[in-house]
């Protein structure tokens, strides 16, 4: 297994992407943490892990992401339990399509404070304890708006191209350490947020993929643990495309 024995930290991990990465990682043998926003969230999710993979090493936790202290704090928890933290997922994120003309400096905020801050915050006390170890990967969900742009709600591929910076810049500041810093840009992926979009607006997006289909849960969990693994040990501060696209 890919994964044996590794400790993994996946925030946003109580659904979506997030959950079949848990899901993914716990298959490959790893002792998984998921991060979900809720307390209520994050244990409806470690409830349904612990029966899906009985006798798996599984646990939630659910801090503010865009508070250090508490990141910080309940992180250093993890450490603490099981002395290291091997891969850190930063999967967590919020989408917005508010037209640029209505934006305001709070919803700004918001997206900004969890898409990056809370990447930086989670990346920044993780870090510290991957260079105490020697070794570490740090994966950051980006996605391919952070590329292509998108016709509103500026504020999402913003913060996207903001966490593809930040994994570059961290991959050369922090290999040194032994620490390998990568993202992943899915491409249209269908988590509940899709399932509630109409068909007629979804099939027009299906036509333009070559594929011919939308991405999976599980389609993006797998890129994430390819580079989670050992397979990926000469890979490092690259942004890779699961879109389906046959497009640069």
């Amino acid at each position: 297994m890919r994964l044996q024995d590794k400790v993994a930290v996946i925030t946003g991990g109580s659904r979506g992407i997030g959950f079949a990465t848990a899901q993914t990682f716990l298959r490959e043998g790893a002792k998984v943490v998921i991060c979900a926003s809720r307390q209520e969230t994050a244990e409806k999710a470690l409830k349904r892990l612990r029966e899906e993979y009985p006798g798996s090493d599984v646990e939630a936790i659910w801090p503010n992401l865009a508070d250090y202290q508490q990141v910080r704090e309940q992180l250093g928890a993890v450490a603490e339990k099981y002395g290291r933290i091997d891969v850190l997922v930063n999967n967590a994120g919020i989408s917005d399509s508010t037209p640029f003309t209505e934006y305001t400096e709070e919803l700004f905020r918001k997206v900004m404070d969890l898409n990056v801050l809370g990447t930086f915050n989670c990346s920044r006390v993780v870090a510290e304890i991957m260079d105490k170890m020697g070794s570490g990967v740090i994966l950051n969900v980006s996605s391919m708006v952070s590329i292509y742009g998108q016709p509103s709600g500026v504020a999402y591929p913003t913060s996207k191209y903001a966490v593809n910076g930040m994994t570059r810049s961290l991959a050369r500041e922090l290999g040194p350490k032994g620490i390998r810093v990568n993202a992943v840009a899915p491409g249209i992926t269908e988590t509940d947020m899709m399932k509630a979009v109409p068909e007629h607006m979804i099939a027009p997006l299906i036509a333009q993929i070559p594929l011919h289909r939308l991405g999976q849960p599980e389609d993006i969990a797998n890129a994430l643990l390819f580079l989670a693994s050992d397979e990926a040990s000469y890979i490092t501060g690259v942004t890779l495309s699961v879109d389906g696209l046959a497009t640069t």
